[in-house]
């Protein structure tokens, strides 16, 4: 089946049924986001991050966490 086939059946889908292939792709495919972006959130959750406002007015950003 080709891509062009699917989007025509996904066109003919309701709108509750386009959402739902929407939430799947959007979920089981990250294929689309960059891996920078990737790693940048993978910082933040781990508490990696400073606040851009804090490090433009000068403030020193926190230490870095040794690594065993």
């Amino acid at each position: 089946m080709s891509a062009h086939e699917i989007i025509e059946q996904i066109k003919a889908l309701s709108p509750a049924e386009r959402a739902e292939v929407a939430r799947f792709v959007v979920e089981e495919d990250d294929s689309w986001i960059p891996e920078s972006f990737k790693e940048g959130m993978a910082h933040a959750a781990a508490g990696r991050f400073v606040d851009m406002e804090a490090v433009l007015s000068g403030a020193k950003p926190p230490p870095r966490p040794r690594r065993a």
